[in-house]
């Protein structure tokens, strides 16, 4: 019989994915996870970027924005992040990462980090929305479609992860009906994790992947399960406003303002429980529409 994994083992998992090894001065490798998907997650990419540039930068400079490309699909084998140290002013900080396999550069991005300042202060109200206790989660979707689920999702994707995913819309997920309104969710580690910021917000990182091009096509009444859609990353933005915990759940809403040229925009806002706005995404990636469903 499988031993099936505690919440504690399933976060102290992630955390570790998210540890790098030093190779070098600034030059640093981390691990893999398969999640079923073709290609590595891209969530996870960004994630460990940015753990690989905050190495770099004093703790008491905060990440503040990130800008990333995904240039080529990632292998489920070990990646070598390098980070070149832009900038040090006097109140932000730039680095610039490159991913690579194999000698290919697979990702890069920018991230930008800050003093923490005082100065103007607003933002956007939260949506009154369902609050996850009432809401089933993904994992328990997925499990109760049984053999509905495409063949290709039915092993890596019925497994437990360190991070729980909670639709706040009820869609069928492999016939979703086309609506308006864009989609939420709620999402959170689920175990308690280490009491380091820079952790918290990696996994952010890592999480504001999930789900963010469904914007796109809820609309059109298409999901990643119905096996209709060709759906790749090919940037992702983030900024982080305020601080927070990722072991608190937090709702991410999303919309998607644009879809053209077999691309679609979508955007995120990130809110904890008590409605505080403390990160934000945006993310363009290839959609494309096939005549017959991958099985």
């Amino acid at each position: 019989m499988t031993e099936i994994p505690t919440t504690a083992c399933l976060v102290e998992d992630l955390v570790a994915l998210m540890r790098l090894e030093q190779v070098a001065p600034d030059r640093f490798r981390a691990q893999s996870e398969d999640l079923g998907t073709p290609a590595v997650f891209g969530g996870q990419v960004l994630g460990q970027a940015l753990m690989a540039a905050s190495q770099t930068v004093d703790a008491d400079r905060p990440v503040h924005s990130m800008h990333a490309y995904f240039l080529l699909p990632g292998e489920h084998a070990p990646i070598d992040y390098s980070v070149d140290r832009v900038r040090d002013g006097r109140s932000f900080t730039t680095r610039h990462v490159l991913a690579r396999q194999e000698g290919r550069i697979i990702f890069e991005m920018a991230a930008s980090f800050q003093t923490v300042d005082q100065g103007l202060e607003h933002q956007l109200e939260m949506p009154a929305l369902a609050g996850p206790e009432s809401l089933p989660s993904e994992l328990e979707q997925r499990l109760a479609i049984g053999d509905r689920l495409p063949a290709r999702w039915r092993v890596k994707g019925t497994q437990p992860h360190g991070i729980e995913y909670r639709r706040v819309e009820d869609d069928d997920l492999l016939a979703p009906v086309p609506r308006e309104g864009g989609s939420a969710l709620w999402m959170r580690a689920v175990a308690p994790l280490p009491d380091d910021p820079i952790v918290h917000r990696a996994l952010l990182a890592y999480a504001s992947d999930h789900g963010l091009l469904r914007g796109a096509m809820v609309p059109h009444g298409y999901s990643f399960l119905s096996g209709r859609v060709r759906a790749a990353s090919l940037d992702h933005a983030m900024w982080f406003h305020r601080d927070f915990r990722f072991d608190d759940w937090l709702l991410y809403v999303i919309d998607s303002p644009s879809a053209s040229g077999a691309r679609g925009l979508c955007r995120g806002s990130v809110f904890t429980r008590d409605g505080r706005l403390v990160a934000s995404t945006a993310q363009e990636g290839m959609l494309r529409i096939l005549e017959k469903p991958m099985l």
